[in-house]
């Protein structure tokens, strides 16, 4: 990315990251920094449950042996971390050119990434594939903001696959402190339900998943050849099959909803996002749900 176009995306991203602001603040009484609540939390202890406590803090480990229930309590760091895991895979490049998956999920990490800067909150990345494809160690500052912005842009994924998994695995055993953890991916992938749940436990989690409209509803086109990016094979299908095409529709929404599921049974927040939609909009009312 050149110069010029970066000093463009940054343009555009504090563009976005104003009118976030501006809307949150107007329906949050000015209470900005709420929208990160979690961050800078470290459990301490546990206790029973009492009426007006949030239910999010449930300890549902603790409950389920049937003495009562009982949330967690939290005391406050005087460090806040806000960590993002982005998923680069080639699952990701789907979308027209400037819009893809991948392209959105990118400006979302640089708005949230600033937003959270300003609020003197440290900031670390972790991209992935189904390797470690870059870590960027949690940081302050704005000047951090732009670095994490033009890195996370100029990063070229080394491996097309994908292991979700894995990647939420290397989090679990690096991100040591209670943290608000972003975790950005269009979740095609299986077997990751067991570590987004102890990922969930650990952290206060926001998932946002990336989708295209073509994943959820494929249009009529006939026969057509697909190419898979993350096996490198190209595939005929017929898309003017129903059976076929409701098939495709089937597995999204499964998929979708079955980690919609894990989300709300883990407290929590889980948004959707489609690449051809204004996204702005959206991050503005999950931050109104997290108040």
């Amino acid at each position: 990315m050149s110069d010029i176009n970066l000093k463009e995306l940054l343009k555009k991203l504090r563009n976005y990251e104003i009118r976030i602001r501006k809307a949150v603040n107007q329906q949050m009484h000015g209470d900005f920094h709420s929208v990160f609540k979690g961050s800078g939390l470290e459990f301490d202890d546990i206790r029973e449950y009492q009426y007006g406590d949030d239910v999010r803090n449930i300890d549902w480990n603790v409950t389920a042996k049937g003495h009562g229930t009982f949330i967690k309590t939290f005391k406050e760091e005087k460090e806040q971390t806000v960590f993002f895991l982005l998923d680069v895979s080639a699952s990701q490049d789907i979308g027209r050119e400037g819009m893809k998956k991948i392209d959105v999920a990118k400006e979302i990490l640089g708005v949230l990434a600033l937003s959270a800067l300003r609020e003197q909150n440290n900031v670390g990345v972790f991209c992935f594939s189904d390797i470690k494809e870059r870590y960027i160690k949690p940081g302050k500052g704005i000047k951090y903001a732009y670095e994490i912005i033009s890195t996370v842009y100029k990063l070229h994924p080394i491996s097309l696959k994908t292991n979700l998994n894995k990647a939420l695995s290397y989090v679990l055993n690096t991100v040591k402190k209670r943290s608000v953890v972003i975790l950005i991916s269009d979740f095609i992938d299986e077997n990751y339900e067991k570590n987004i749940k102890a990922l969930a436990n650990k952290h206060d989690l926001v998932v946002i998943q990336l989708s295209d409209r073509r994943e959820a509803k494929l249009p009529r086109l006939g026969i057509i050849p697909v190419y898979d990016k993350e096996n490198k094979k190209t595939i005929w299908i017929n898309t003017s099959s129903s059976e076929f095409r409701n098939s495709i529709t089937h597995k999204f929404n499964l998929n979708k909803n079955l980690l919609k599921d894990i989300c709300k049974k883990s407290n929590s927040s889980y948004l959707q996002i489609f690449n051809n939609e204004d996204y702005v909009n959206k991050l503005i009312k999950l931050f109104q749900v997290r108040k």
